[in-house]
């Protein structure tokens, strides 16, 4: 994604005009400099994210001091910008003492492309996150994130210009992609806030409840029917009605939804009188209803008068730049909850949030932080801490049924067991910590 501005210093003229051919796919600004003499004027001018660094100068030298002074020159003038050390030899202690000196992460000569890029995207994205304060303050007073992906900035654009309108919106997306904080978010800048939005699972609406549920019953209507019900669209009069998984309700039931949507009136379960409703409608679903359609299990009338706008949220694995903003976001959220004191995300961290797939999205990244938080010794979260061979089901326990760190980490511990069998060493591994320690907190738990 091109996105940032980056410096590179190198003496090799055969690297930086490959890393001219390079970068400007990944980087709006890139600039090139043979040495460092010119680097401190160069960071004044530009404001670089990120200088590629190299970390030796001077013809038959090696040691690498060139590099770890311009580090300290580099942090003293410009501390927000991140420095990635470039280095033939691969002299880890060389690396770690750079690293210590305040440079995000080293690489070394010949590089991988895929690993060197990401290396460098990663640090980017790390300096971009102090540039967007006012966006993080938006976004946690609205509690939807916005990111600073182009795709997130041009449905943040459409949203501003629906919301206040009553278009009905279809919303679509993956599984964990946000589509019902999105709904919210819409509803929250919608001239309807005042009243509270009706969320409803229409996909887990059985036939017998449809009705019901949606439109309500007088009593007497059935067995069961002791009083009058207020269904769904009555509920949401004047306010916000939000459908998820549409997708889901079978074609014999779409009819009477349509007629509800078209007409605006809704007929209660046992009962004649029809009841005008005043709704804005949104709906949600991880179908594609185009083909639905075609296949004929999705209504064609439906499809368009709920189409009127159709926004879809990409998913995670499309937003890079978003996962380490998210990350830091949902670390708060849970240092609080779980009473934790987690700070930082180590470069290796972020470099290996960065290149997981994420096929849970928005909702696994966020049971994986908060299993992270939970188990995390110090104020560091380093790649080690994150569980990514699953889509984190012991985190969604936790999420659920947890209110303090003890609950978490017992309910943590519990799911491990499960999952290993009872094997104490698996069980041990999967939760990232030795095996006395488990012993320690079985014991303490009386698991």
């Amino acid at each position: 994604m091109k996105k940032g501005r980056i410096i590179v210093v190198d003496d090799n003229l055969g690297i930086r005009n490959t890393l001219k051919i390079l970068l400007p796919a990944h980087f709006e600004v890139v600039e090139t400099l043979p040495s460092p003499v010119t680097l401190i004027s160069a960071l004044e001018k530009f404001s670089p994210h990120v200088v590629l660094l190299d970390m030796n100068f001077t013809a038959d030298t090696d040691t690498g001091n060139e590099g770890l002074y311009w580090i300290t020159q580099i942090k003293n003038v410009a501390p927000k910008t991140e420095v990635v050390l470039f280095t033939a030899y691969g002299d880890i202690e060389l690396a770690v003492e750079g690293m210590k000196k305040g440079a995000f992460d080293f690489v070394t000569k010949p590089w991988d492309n895929s690993k060197f890029l990401t290396t460098l995207t990663a640090a980017r994205d790390k300096a971009m996150q102090n540039e967007t304060p006012k966006i993080q303050s938006e976004n946690s007073k609205s509690g939807m994130y916005w990111g600073i992906s182009p795709q997130m900035e041009n449905i943040k654009r459409t949203v501003e210009k629906i919301a206040p309108t009553d278009a009905t919106v279809l919303i679509t997306g993956e599984n964990g992609t946000g589509k019902d904080v999105l709904a919210n978010e819409i509803h929250k800048l919608s001239t309807r806030k005042s009243k509270k939005m009706i969320a409803v699972d229409a996909g887990a609406l059985t036939e017998t409840l449809f009705e019901s549920e949606l439109f309500g019953y007088v009593k007497g209507a059935f067995t069961d029917a002791k009083t009058d019900h207020e269904g769904k669209f009555e509920a949401a009069n004047l306010s916000t009605l939000f459908l998820d998984e549409i997708g889901n309700i079978p074609l014999h039931l779409q009819a009477k939804l349509l007629r509800a949507i078209q007409n605006r009136k809704i007929t209660k379960v046992g009962d004649s009188k029809e009841i005008p409703v005043d709704i804005r409608l949104i709906c949600a679903t991880n179908m594609n209803l185009e083909k639905l359609v075609s296949d004929g299990i999705f209504r064609e009338d439906l499809y368009y008068r709920i189409n009127t706008i159709s926004i879809w949220l990409p998913p995670l694995r499309e937003r890079l730049d978003d996962i380490i903003p998210l990350s830091e976001r949902f670390i708060k959220t849970f240092n609080k909850k779980y009473n934790r004191n987690v700070k930082y995300i180590s470069p290796e961290g972020i470099i290996t949030l960065r290149k997981y797939s994420w096929p849970g999205n928005i909702r696994e990244l966020q049971n994986v932080i908060e299993k992270a938080v939970i188990l995390s010794d110090g104020e560091t979260l380093k790649s080690g801490d994150f569980q990514l061979n699953s889509i984190c089901n012991s985190a969604q326990n936790v999420q659920i049924a947890a209110e303090s760190l003890e609950d978490a980490e017992k309910l943590l511990i519990q799911n491990a067991l499960n999952q290993s069998g009872g094997n104490l060493t698996l069980a041990a591994k999967q939760l990232n910590i030795s095996r006395p320690t488990l012993y320690s907190k079985l014991k303490k738990y009386n698991i």
